[in-house]
């Protein structure tokens, strides 16, 4: 059975059977890690590290599987990490400079605490890359988990390059040459004081990247629109950039391009932000939750494939 949908004057067919997923790109094999365990948690994105202490210090050579790891699986999951707060900084420093978020509160430099309970609801469940809002957008993030409820709260994750491949030729001849505006505002202006907002306007202006970027290690054509910071599509009518937006936003929620991590105390999430969206899911009101999140700077400006 196929399903169609009218994206402007494209009407989108979906067919319907089995998806050819790729976790690597074309000609790629997968190559066996000697330092650590790896346990898949779905073939395409998401894998569980086992045998490595982060309280110890990543030398070089088990920083190169990690990052092969990372590149490979988009995201990996460390249990039963007990570190510090300067032991988790140090471990996002080996992917490069750390950013300063100006809309999470730091009491450490660079760490970021996002909280939610019965006094403050969680409000992280849209899919979203981090800091697309930045000139150069984010490389990855390391995220903690302080305090879990005991139901609830997980975190999926979604490989964006599997989304890109899922789209017909059509479609992809279509959005391969686009380009797309974000803006931190979209999230995080509501609320917000109006000195304060135009303060952080001139700061961080609102940015145009393509709407398919090419990541730049693995060269793979990734799609790099979100709900949370992309407003519409350059040079289209309004109509037209929400339609096609509206069809691209979508193709996150596919479940065959999707992980989900249940959280425990002390695990930690690694995540190549070029790579992925993510999903916070606000389903434990009201109870507890505590995370640390650190994030790391890319030097790469986002760029056509």
């Amino acid at each position: 059975m196929d399903i169609r949908t009218a994206v402007g004057d494209l009407t989108v067919r979906h067919p319907a059977g089995p998806r050819t997923l790729h976790r690597l790109p074309d000609g790629e094999e997968p190559k066996p890690y000697e330092l650590f365990g790896i346990e898949p948690v779905t073939g395409l994105i998401g894998a569980e590290v086992s045998g490595v202490d982060l309280r110890e210090p990543v030398g070089p050579v088990l920083f190169a599987e990690l990052d092969r790891a990372l590149l490979e699986w988009k995201v990996l999951f460390f249990r039963g990490q007990h570190v510090t707060a300067g032991q988790h900084l140090d471990f996002a420093r080996r992917w490069g400079e750390l950013e300063v978020n100006p809309f999470f509160p730091q009491e450490v430099p660079y760490l970021s605490r996002i909280e939610a309970s019965a006094q403050k609801p969680g409000g992280q469940n849209v899919w979203h890359a981090d800091g697309t809002w930045r000139e150069k957008p984010l490389l990855g993030s390391v995220l903690r988990a302080v305090e879990v409820p005991e139901a609830g709260g997980d975190t999926c994750f979604a490989d964006m390059g599997a989304a890109y491949d899922g789209l017909s030729a059509e479609m992809k001849r279509r959005i391969d040459e686009l380009t797309a505006v974000d803006d931190f505002a979209l999230s995080f202006g509501p609320g917000m004081d109006a000195d304060k907002l135009a303060e952080l306007r001139v700061k961080y202006p609102a940015v145009e990247h393509p709407v398919v970027r090419c990541h730049p290690r693995t060269g793979r054509r990734t799609l790099f629109v979100n709900p949370a910071f992309t407003t519409h599509i350059t040079g289209l009518e309004a109509g037209e950039s929400e339609a096609l937006l509206g069809f691209l936003f979508q193709q996150v929620a596919v479940p065959e391009y999707q992980v989900r991590f249940r959280w425990e105390a002390d695990s930690i999430a690694l995540w190549d932000n070029q790579a992925t969206q993510h999903y916070a899911v606000n389903d434990y009101f009201p109870q507890h939750r505590l995370m640390e999140r650190v994030a790391i700077l890319d030097e790469h400006p986002a760029a056509f494939s």
